[in-house]
């Protein structure tokens, strides 16, 4: 743990600087815009976007924006060139000036070129990256000032693309964006947030440790979903315990679920495909070939988690989801659903999806993963008290979001009176119809039983 807060440097820097999947300036620019308006756009490449601050604005050293398809947020003192590294390592000490920094994260901004596929660079990358991100971290931990024993995490796994630590909160970084071979972008942060805390906001997977459920999965990954889930998992800091039952739509060839087994998950793959065979034959793992439209939604119950990564449009896949989570009696926890973009423009749709998860009931918060293509991770969570009671009543329609009606008061009812008794009898018998039988009438008398009954009791009277 740190032993006190290194102090922040006195001259901050006047830009942030964002870094992002080659592609993303455009819509990370247009978010931004909504987010900070105290800000304007500056000078961005590609992997990378910088905003300047207006005078008087200074954002505390934790700001954290939701800019969705920002990898980290720094803060940016400007940029260094030279031929030599030791040209660029001396105008990097002229430009921070003196103090002390708690660990150096060194990476390179995203150079996607622009007709590359989704996903078609990915973890892990070129060794020759990754020994120039380590070569240049060793050699400004050389002149810089680091306090010692203030770090206590483990080292950080590198992909080729960054090199540093997995620092623990509150650590002052320095960082060093390599963006091409003669120049960097120098600026710093305090790490706060899962992605903070690592270099460039780029997750890589656990490999020094392991729980004891992972030596059940084969260490070979299945499929590049599994980074893709690893990465939900760690920057949404989701509680994963052992025993939870989950739910995977779409789930062939079984890297997501490969995932949840070695969390000790119990875990159930939905897709008419196959699965792969370390996946398939695991104890804890179950699956139904069919697709999810086949499913009776009460099969859903028992899940406390529905994970959905699937080929198709966002529509259809919110779709798949609200049929599930719509039913009355299943209650999971968490959904992590994949969303895919195929076209940059379907950006501008991205809150109308996010409002689905609020009618559900969920917490969403959304994430252009490192780990992933042109597309946004949702991590949602289940509202608990009286705000998630109010959103199932307004998904079962009880509550509306129209005002009421107003309300007419109707005139007062006028009670009638009881009359006594003996009255009420009279009068019955006042309104009650005449009595006729063989053209007589009989008023106020009562209509004999039968007429030789009359008879005899003439005669008798006579």
């Amino acid at each position: 743990m740190l032993r006190d807060q290194t102090p922040a440097p006195i001259e901050r820097g006047r830009f942030l600087l964002m870094s992002c999947q080659g592609g993303a300036e455009k819509p990370l620019l247009s978010r931004a815009a909504t987010l900070l308006p105290k800000t304007t756009p500056g000078v961005w490449r590609r992997g990378v976007v910088t905003l300047r601050l207006a005078d008087g604005y200074d954002p505390p050293d934790t700001h954290s924006p939701d800019l969705i398809y920002a990898r980290t947020v720094i803060r940016s003192f400007g940029q260094v060139t030279g031929e030599t590294l030791g040209e660029r390592i001396a105008s990097l000490e002229n430009l921070i000036g003196p103090g002390f920094w708690d660990d150096v994260h060194v990476w390179r901004r995203d150079e996607r070129p622009a007709g590359a596929q989704p996903g078609s660079i990915r973890t892990p990358l070129h060794a020759k990256d990754d020994l120039e991100s380590a070569h240049v971290r060793k050699a400004i931990l050389s002149k810089i000032h680091q306090k010692e024993s203030v770090f206590t995490g483990e080292p950080f796994v590198s992909s080729g693309r960054a090199a540093g630590h997995r620092v623990i909160a509150g650590s002052l970084v320095l960082d060093c964006v390599i963006d091409s071979h003669e120049r960097w972008w120098v600026g710093w942060h305090r790490a706060h947030a899962p992605a903070s805390c690592v270099p460039g906001g780029i997750f890589q997977a656990h490999e020094t440790q392991q729980t004891q459920h992972e030596s059940e999965v084969e260490q070979s990954k299945v499929s590049r979903a599994w980074y893709k889930l690893d990465e939900a998992i760690r920057f949404s800091g989701l509680a994963v315990r052992p025993g939870l039952k989950a739910v995977e739509l779409g789930a062939s060839p079984g890297g997501a679920c490969q995932r949840l087994l070695e969390a000790g998950m119990q875990v159930v793959g939905i897709d008419p495909a196959d699965m792969d065979p370390v996946v398939a034959t695991h104890k804890r793992f179950e699956h139904w070939r069919k697709r999810t439209r086949d499913v009776r939604v009460r099969a859903f119950r028992p899940f406390d988690w529905i994970v959905a990564d699937m080929n198709i449009d966002p529509t259809s896949t919110l779709e798949a989801i609200g049929r599930i989570v719509s039913t009355p009696g299943v209650r999971p926890q968490v959904i992590i659903a994949t969303l895919k973009l195929p076209e940059w423009s379907r950006v501008d749709e991205v809150p109308e999806w996010l409002s689905h998860f609020e009618a559900w009931g969920y917490r969403p918060f959304a994430k252009q993963l490192s780990s992933a293509g042109r597309e946004i991770c949702v991590v949602a969570k289940k509202k608990t008290g009286a705000t998630a009671r109010r959103a199932a009543k307004r998904r079962r329609g009880k509550i509306s979001t129209t005002p009421p009606p107003v309300s007419v008061k109707r005139p007062h009812r006028i009670e009638k009176t009881v009359p006594p008794p003996g009255v009420a009898e009279l009068e019955k018998k006042k309104k009650s119809p005449p009595a006729t039988r063989g053209g007589r009438t009989f008023v106020g008398l009562k209509r004999p039983a039968n007429r030789s009954k009359d008879r005899a009791t003439r005669r008798k009277d006579s």
